[in-house]
């Protein structure tokens, strides 16, 4: 895999710890999760990006105080005999997708889910176990978090279609084609989700502006019309090679299709 035109790679000075703020970091900028100090964390992961500059320990040690994403780490790196949870392997299966998350089973990662969401309560509970005992094969990818597991946390409001839709949406890691770029901002063009009343699904496309610095400082390597990349929330989070835009489509929709499977589907509870 190449170290320019692909995902962090395992000779990218920031590795793992690296790849995890740049999707990190735009939620943790709006306060939805992490420890509070986004700024630090956008600095860092952009001194290792343009800089060339390994980690000194500090994007590993705020990693560990995202308490939604670090268990999902724990899990793969532990199903795949892995000792560090930031290995650049793990960090990639849980925001992008690939092979790791084969090996995590069924009842590893309902244990996992069970031990931080039945405490919640009942309903949320047998909302998130369901996700995970039906008829499709729930991984622990980010989008089974987001589409499975965050509307039951009530963590959106239910009744507000158009703003839950959209915070699902953005929430999820999408991916998009670069047509145009400024100093600090990017064209891509990309499919949000739509929902039909039953299913989510993907929408036709549409161009949309997201954020690659700011302030000067940045998450993704720079980007040039033609490139694919990720996005999370307003950020462009990554560049794209082949493999990693196959692996995040196809994670994607099956963790989709798991959803749509459901007799409750979770997105259910706030759009329908």
């Amino acid at each position: 895999m190449s170290t320019s035109r692909g995902l962090t790679a395992a000779g990218d000075p920031g590795g793992g710890p690296l790849l995890f703020a740049r999707y990190a970091y735009p939620p943790n900028e709006l306060g939805y999760c992490g420890p509070d100090a986004s700024r630090e964390l956008l600095e860092r992961a952009d001194a290792a990006t343009t800089g060339g500059t390994a980690d000194d320990g500090g994007l590993r040690r705020q990693a560990r105080g995202f308490e939604g994403a670090w268990p999902y780490l724990e899990l793969i790196a532990h199903a795949n005999g892995l000792a560090d949870p930031l290995d650049r392997r793990v960090v990639e299966a849980y925001w992008v997708g690939n092979d790791l998350l084969r090996a995590v089973g069924v009842a590893a990662l309902g244990d996992s889910l069970e031990e931080r969401f039945r405490p919640r309560g009942r309903a949320v509970w047998q909302g998130v176990a369901g996700a995970v005992d039906g008829p499709g094969r729930a991984v622990p990818h980010h989008s089974f978090h987001v589409l499975a597991v965050y509307p039951w946390a009530g963590l959106l409001r239910s009744g507000v279609r158009d703003e839950a839709l959209r915070v699902l949406d953005r929430c999820r890691i999408r991916w998009g084609q670069v047509l145009e770029t400024s100093a600090c901002h990017a064209l891509i063009r990309t499919r949000p989700l739509r929902w039909d009343g039953r299913r989510l699904g993907e929408g036709p496309e549409v161009v949309e502006r997201v954020l690659t610095r700011l302030d000067g400082y940045g998450l993704a390597p720079t980007l040039t019309p033609g490139d694919w990349c990720s996005a999370h929330w307003e950020w462009a989070c990554d560049r794209l090679d082949r493999r990693g835009l196959v692996a995040l489509r196809s994670w994607t929709r099956q963790q989709l299709a798991v959803v749509n499977g459901l007799d409750r589907p979770a997105p259910a509870q706030v759009l329908a």
